[in-house]
């Protein structure tokens, strides 16, 4: 048995040891504040200052931080069609302090046209549809036709008289005119542009006969003043500003009814907490009545949901994708 002093000893010392271990808790917390406490945010959006993603980038960004409690600072990666930039976040510590935005065809077009510096499905991680640009389709001023169908009868009969442009050679706007070209079997030439500036002058001075291109207030300005007519729009829905027009899946394409989608993405392993919140937030957001204004005075339809729907979207666009790339043999040039 020990003695009393003995015991008296251990006691104390049992007591000290407690004593450190509670000592050492907040500081273990302190070390490993709640996210986000410490550092600003960086937002990496895939595309030029200016631009509409941008612009979409700098609202959200804006609400967010202010969500947040926290500074968000937009850092413009821009090149390579969105490339760089998603390659910046893949390739970002996932502490939950670097995320971007981007349109989703960097991660389910490019990588069946193009070597990719990372792999879409490892290395990033989807956290929430923002909105979708729809694709409108349009006849200038030398083409006859006053609607789709009437379109497609022409390019029957003349088989690849019908110059037809869009943004690029490997596109979305490509991929939406091939699935026509398949599924109506006609033949159109494909005019690939590198920008919509020139494409609006092309069209508009009689170069060309048909023109693709993403909803804007640029482009809505063009077709209140008549030098274009929208015939066929790529969207979920016909639009509140050109209601009229019928989406390609009412003509009978749904396989070409495609819209561009814009999202947020995170670095994969980012925890999924932090995941899960900026997915929250970023909802609350799109749910603001102004938010949805701006939005779609942009040409842009707020969207929204989880990230697991998100993943599945993309996961469904890219196996789409790489069927029409195979079947109408696209390649960049």
């Amino acid at each position: 048995m020990p003695s009393d002093s003995r015991r008296a000893t251990l006691v104390a010392l049992a007591g000290l040891a407690s004593l450190c271990l509670c000592a050492c808790l907040p500081l273990t917390a302190a070390a490993q504040p709640a996210w986000p406490s410490f550092k600003p945010i960086r937002l990496i959006v895939a595309y030029p200052a200016g631009g509409v993603t941008d612009a979409v980038a700098r609202l959200v960004s804006d609400r967010l931080g202010a969500q947040l409690g926290t500074s968000i600072v937009v850092d413009n990666r821009a090149g390579a069609a969105g490339l760089i930039g998603m390659d910046a976040v893949a390739k970002a510590a996932p502490d939950g302090y670097t995320f971007g935005i981007s349109t989703v065809s960097t991660l389910t077009l490019t990588p069946h046209l193009n070597r990719m510096p990372f792999d879409p499905a490892r290395d990033i991680a989807p956290v929430v549809s923002i909105a979708y640009s729809p694709v409108v389709m349009m006849a200038t001023p030398i083409m006859p036709a006053r609607d789709f169908r009437a379109v497609l009868a022409d390019a029957r009969s003349r088989p690849g008289a019908i110059r037809w442009s869009t943004s690029g050679q490997g596109s979305l706007g490509q991929i939406m005119l091939e699935q026509i070209k398949l599924a109506a079997h006609v033949d159109i030439t494909h005019i690939p542009y590198r920008g919509s500036g020139q494409q609006f002058n092309d069209a508009m001075g009689g170069q060309l006969e048909m023109v693709s291109i993403n909803a804007s207030q640029t482009l809505l300005q063009q077709i209140r003043s008549g030098k274009l007519r929208p015939l066929a729009i790529g969207a979920a829905a016909r639009m509140a500003s050109l209601p009229d027009v019928p989406t390609l899946a009412e003509l009978g394409f749904p396989q070409a009814n495609r819209s561009s989608t814009l999202g947020a993405f995170a670095p994969a392993r980012t925890p999924a907490p932090v995941i899960e919140r900026l997915n929250a937030e970023i909802n609350k957001i799109l749910a603001q009545p102004d938010v949805r204004k701006l939005l779609l005075e942009m040409g842009n339809v707020p969207t929204g949901g989880t990230p697991a729907a998100f993943a599945q979207g993309i996961a469904a666009e890219s196996a789409d994708n790489a069927r029409i790339i195979k079947a109408a043999n696209i390649r960049l040039e």
